[in-house]
């Protein structure tokens, strides 16, 4: 497998991309910033009164760069419109460039999760649209057998993330869902509801958060205002995510997983399919593995070896999925040793 990269003009083209769209999310403030701290976490909010009530509307967690983004808050709302028309310009050189675009269907139910704030309460894309995504941080060239897009749309989040927030989405999703002509699949569990299935298209949306008991039952994501499918391992996937660019219109912001962990719990994910009913989809889930671990060896050899040494680190059912992938993968494992 051999690593292909963008040219200089479209990693820039993405990266002020990106940078326009975090400014977006600060430019339409209503209100006051205003940060609350909940545990060892500070959280900011645009604190503002609506009728006889006041609303915190959740912005982000602290970090120097939102600050710094806050501060600059009337800068970057005066420059909005001409931003747009940027913003605009961007996409025609990422699309010129050949870049991974998303399909009608899936940036249409994307970026009505965004308007309804998926992505700013801590919902985070995971999955094959999530790998598309690293083509633009990363800047490499993602092929059609490695980017095959899939009418499933899978959005994990953290439960305790999800209740100290203390905000919701707005519409609700159910709402947003309707208006898309999705229809809630039934589960075992009455009430509960985690997996919508788009009646036109047979798109998927699948709710996920992590498990951190001994079974994978459904939970609760107050923030997201839908129920979850918990699983094992996905702590690690979701960790400290980062936001980009999905590619639809003139650019939606979301949340994916850092590429090295994406890379990293793809082995643990494809083992556990292994003898499974998705037993297909495991085959898939070596390639991009093995396909990110070569361009991140190249560009971010330390990230990735941070990544790896967490996960094998982290008990012996993590090294045993590890492995047993790594086994079916000798050129892989092979590059994984010769950078540690």
């Amino acid at each position: 497998m051999s690593v292909s990269y963008h040219s200089a003009i479209g990693i820039a083209a993405w990266t002020d991309l990106r940078r326009s769209l975090i400014d977006r999310a600060v430019s339409d403030l209503r209100g006051v910033p205003r940060s609350k701290t909940v545990g060892a976490k500070t959280y900011w909010y645009d604190h503002y009164r609506l009728g006889n009530k006041t609303v915190d509307r959740y912005i982000g967690e602290d970090t120097s760069e939102l600050r710094n983004r806050l501060n600059r808050q009337t800068e970057i709302a005066d420059a909005a419109k001409q931003a747009d028309l940027e913003r605009a310009r961007l996409m025609r050189v990422l699309r010129a460039e050949g870049y991974l675009f998303a399909d009608v269907g899936s940036g249409q139910v994307v970026s009505a999760m965004a308007k309804a704030g998926v992505f700013r309460l801590g919902g985070t894309i995971v999955g094959t649209h999530a790998f598309r995504c690293y083509e633009g941080e990363l800047g490499v060239r993602i092929g059609f057998d490695q980017s095959a897009t899939t009418d499933d749309i899978d959005i994990a989040s953290f439960e305790r993330l999800s209740l100290a927030l203390a905000d919701t989405v707005e519409p609700p999703l159910q709402e947003v869902f309707s208006e898309l002509h999705f229809d809630p699949l039934p589960t075992l569990e009455s009430g509960k509801t985690w997996r919508w299935r788009q009646s036109n298209r047979q798109t998927l949306v699948e709710f996920l958060t992590p498990s951190f008991e001994e079974d994978e039952g459904i939970r609760d994501l107050p923030a997201l205002g839908v129920n979850a499918q918990s699983l094992h391992f996905l702590n690690y996937l979701i960790a400290d995510p980062i936001r980009v660019p999905f590619l639809y219109r003139s650019g939606v912001l979301v949340q994916i997983p850092k590429p090295e962990r994406f890379a990293v719990h793809k082995l643990i994910v494809a083992d556990r399919r292994q003898g499974g009913p998705d037993a297909l989809k495991a085959h898939k889930d070596r390639a991009q593995a093995a396909f990110l671990i070569e361009a991140l060896s190249e560009t971010r050899p330390d990230d990735l070896v941070e990544a790896y040494q967490l996960a094998i680190e982290s008990g012996s059912a993590w090294r045993t999925r590890i492995f047993a992938s790594l086994q079916r993968m000798p050129t892989t494992a092979k590059l994984l040793q010769s950078i540690q």
